[in-house]
């Protein structure tokens, strides 16, 4: 596969514009598409938030997709490992997908630990800073290794998983998220409600 700029300026490649334009749709939906990018420590709490606000948004009429980093890597980023560089690719092409879903009117959530402000700062230029929802799922590490859900943090400390988040791989805080939502602190029902209220000023 060509490198992204090679994909970019490839001279047989080029940009068709619908008929169709984001304030129809906004009109149609009764929704701005926004993408809700939760970012944070394995077993922070990103994939319950995020299915938790896509239930509540669904149950209201609205239309809202789920983008997990670990399913994307079933299918879609399948191909990809952990070194820097498929990182990066992994970000980069599901904030493609999220971008594509916001331009068809939808809001997006997105759950990746996403740990560094350089990738992070990938998917917010792909997706458009408008739509681009930074929440930080703020957990602390020992909060998140005591629920180890998947059992990871074990295997990491055991040097099973190389290069591991919060553990032999570092995390940058982001520095100014839209959000800031600690699962130890709130309930995920809280934590809930604060993202619905922010998104509120996008919704009919």
């Amino acid at each position: 596969m060509g490198s992204i700029e090679q994909l970019q300026t490839a001279p047989q490649v080029f940009w068709h514009t619908g008929a169709v334009t984001a304030h129809e749709r906004l009109q149609q939906l009764g929704q701005q598409a926004a993408t809700v990018w939760l970012t944070g420590l394995s077993g922070a709490g990103k994939s319950t938030l995020a299915y938790a606000l896509e239930r509540r948004l669904c149950s209201e009429g609205r239309l809202a997709y789920v983008l997990d980093g670990d399913n994307l890597r079933h299918h879609l980023n399948s191909d990809l490992g952990f070194t820097s560089r498929d990182r990066r690719e992994n970000i980069r092409r599901s904030a493609e997908v999220a971008r594509l879903l916001n331009d068809a009117g939808l809001i997006v959530i997105c759950a990746f630990i996403s740990p560094l402000r350089s990738d992070r700062a990938l998917a917010r230029t792909i997706i458009g800073a408008d739509n681009f929802i930074e929440t930080y799922v703020s957990t602390a590490c020992n909060v998140c290794e005591e629920r180890d859900p998947k059992g990871l943090y074990q295997k990491a400390r055991a040097g099973l998983i190389p290069e591991f988040t919060g553990i032999s791989a570092p995390y940058e805080v982001p520095l100014e998220p839209a959000l800031a939502l600690d699962t130890e602190q709130l309930s995920i029902e809280q934590a809930c409600t604060q993202l619905r209220q922010h998104l509120a000023p996008r919704l009919r």
